[in-house]
């Protein structure tokens, strides 16, 4: 059974760091590329970063909003995304989700992804 937990969240001030971490178990995603959205109260869920695997070019990918802020890094010997977020804004905050897919393009969408977390609270006061 493939499980996805997240952990890292909590509340910061703006101007602040944080730095996710998503673990992954039940099979292996190395060749996998891996992926964060986030979603504010009454809005929707949106992409933040994504990561491919290093046979589909290592390549990230970033929102605009947090481009410069935010680094997506992953370890594939422990099967684990993260993301650094620094500079951190109010508008930043949301719950924040890991998700993983097979598929290496069209990543800031969210129907590619084949399996999610259950998210983790990010709360920036100002």
């Amino acid at each position: 059974q493939v499980q996805l937990v997240e952990s890292g969240g909590g509340l910061v001030q703006a101007g602040g760091s944080l730095r996710l971490s998503c673990s992954a178990s039940g099979r292996t995603f190395s060749t996998w590329a891996m992926g964060w959205f986030r979603q504010a109260p009454g809005k929707e869920r949106e992409f933040v970063a994504a990561s491919t695997w290093s046979g589909g070019g290592g390549s990230t990918y970033y929102a605009g909003s947090v481009k410069g802020r935010f680094t997506i890094s992953r370890d594939n010997a422990k099967n684990t995304v993260y993301l650094q977020m620094n500079s951190l804004k109010p508008e930043d905050t949301a719950v924040y989700y890991c998700s993983v897919t097979p598929w290496q393009t069209r990543l800031d969408s969210a129907s590619r992804y084949d399996y999610w977390g259950q998210g983790t609270q990010v709360t920036v006061s100002s």
